[in-house]
């Protein structure tokens, strides 16, 4: 027993306590922690009421069971853990959030990165406090992600299995609220993690990487919209890796098109369009959705570059791709014909003639919803492609109110970062020496009574 921690018994009268009242595991190590003096590492232990010898039979048991081979760990290793004299393995720390169904960071061996930062939880339905632990475990993880991809034998059924779950998310994901989702795509994460612990056969673990690659990057995009922008950059890169490991050109050259929305909403443009090219690069010119995605990623940062001639090829490039495009459901990642007059709308709001970008966005807007569930942001960019064409045309009144009304009308779990970022391209287009008394109502809008401006 640790200076400073209470007896062995005060545990055991919470646990009594927990017992009478019916309280989760959660709860219970929770109070023990805050009551006792130890840490979370200890108190999970405590909380289930088991000594040191039993825990390490517990994880000899579950090494066996799973076929993890022996675990490194002996009393003496576990009180050290415990009472912060040394820090587990990265193995060690799985054994642990396996044995004890806890993270890294509700284990006491991983930083809460979220715990002062509610921004990525703004426009959000959900309470704060479960946003950042859930932001929390979500970073928890993409590290443990990492570790995996670089250690890396399943039955068919069980890969077909995974298979069926990624296209479910990929249907599924268009409609869907992105903190909801985040939620849903870790518990996904925790079974394909354990799944990636040990390096598989060079087939197996190809379909294993394309699995990660295609959850990461629904994560770092779920993320993107929240506006948590290191969070996102970070499952870009282990969507990189697991994509790279594929060696799947179209897999990696949809990693980077999808990267590059990143940086259109947050960032530097002149990264898009580095992005978009390295994308069509490793996709060698072959017709497929990435190539077709990257192409109008590239046009679209080059029209708000004010690249004219740029953009007008790469547009063109980019229907001479979708023309030889087929089987486009309406999935995540299907270059579909909204998807397609979504990203002209974009495309054409920053382009000389405003007549044609209004026809096209009025297009664009008659076409949603496509196939598949209905995408609830996509008719929302539309609308904000439109102000800022009104905007661009000398009507700011009228743009004004088109972008407050726009906000205002967007589903409270779907308003978050990233609205608020596509709503100020209204505000950069308006010159500053005729800014309209609608403007006001806008920047209400932007900065919603009672909550923290959006931060980009």
């Amino acid at each position: 027993m640790a200076r400073g921690e209470h007896r062995p018994s005060c545990a055991r009268e919470w646990r009594a306590r927990a017992a009478r009242e019916g309280w989760t595991v959660g709860r219970t190590v929770q109070a023990i922690r805050d009551c006792c003096g130890v840490s979370p590492l200890k108190a999970h232990r405590l909380a289930r009421g088991w000594t040191a010898r039993v825990t390490v039979a517990h994880l000899e048991s579950l090494c066996r069971r799973e076929g993890l081979g022996a675990p490194h760990v002996n009393i003496d290793l576990l009180n050290a853990w415990e009472n912060g004299r040394s820090r587990p393995r990265p193995d060690s720390q799985d054994l642990l959030a396996r044995l004890y169904k806890a993270n890294a960071v509700r284990l006491g061996l991983a930083a809460d990165y979220c715990e002062e930062d509610e921004s990525a939880l703004e426009g959000t339905a959900v309470a704060p406090s479960s946003g950042r632990r859930l932001l929390a475990e979500v970073e928890e993880m993409r590290r443990r992600m990492d570790l995996t991809l670089s250690r890396g034998t399943l039955s068919e059924g069980q890969l077909d299995l995974l298979d069926e779950a990624l296209l479910r998310y990929r249907r599924e994901y268009p409609a869907a609220p992105p903190l909801p989702m985040l939620g849903r795509l870790m518990r996904e994460f925790t079974e394909l993690q354990a799944l990636c612990a040990r390096r598989q056969p060079a087939s197996v673990q190809r379909r294993l990487s394309h699995m990660t690659a295609a959850l990461s990057v629904l994560t770092a995009d779920s993320l993107m919209k929240l506006g948590d922008i290191r969070q996102a950059h970070a499952w870009y890169g282990t969507a990189r890796t697991a994509a790279d490991d594929t060696e799947d050109p179209r897999l990696r050259a949809l990693v980077r098109a999808h990267e590059a929305m990143l940086p259109y909403y947050y960032g530097d443009l002149e990264e898009v369009v580095r992005l978009a090219r390295e994308a069509q690069a490793i996709a060698r010119g072959s017709a497929c959705s990435p190539t077709a995605l990257a192409a109008a990623a590239e046009a679209r940062a080059l029209s708000r570059l004010g690249d004219v001639r740029g953009a007008r090829a790469a547009l063109e490039r980019t229907q001479q791709i979708y023309s030889r495009l087929s089987g486009q459901t309406g999935r995540a990642f299907d270059f579909t014909e909204q998807r397609l007059f979504l990203y002209l709308s974009g495309i054409h709001a920053h382009l000389p003639d405003t007549g044609r970008a209004l026809e096209v966005q009025g297009q664009a807007l008659a076409l949603q919803p496509g196939p598949g569930p209905v995408p609830v942001l996509d008719p929302v960019f539309i609308r904000l492609d439109q102000a800022v064409t009104l905007a661009r045309s000398g009507d700011a009144v009228v743009a004004c109110r088109l972008g407050e009304e726009t906000l205002r009308r967007t589903p409270h779990g779907h308003r978050t970062d990233i609205v608020y970022a596509k709503a100020r391209e209204i505000l950069a287009v308006i010159p500053s020496g005729r800014r309209p008394e609608a403007l006001e109502g806008l920047r209400d809008a932007l900065h919603p009574e009672g909550s923290r401006p959006p931060h980009v």
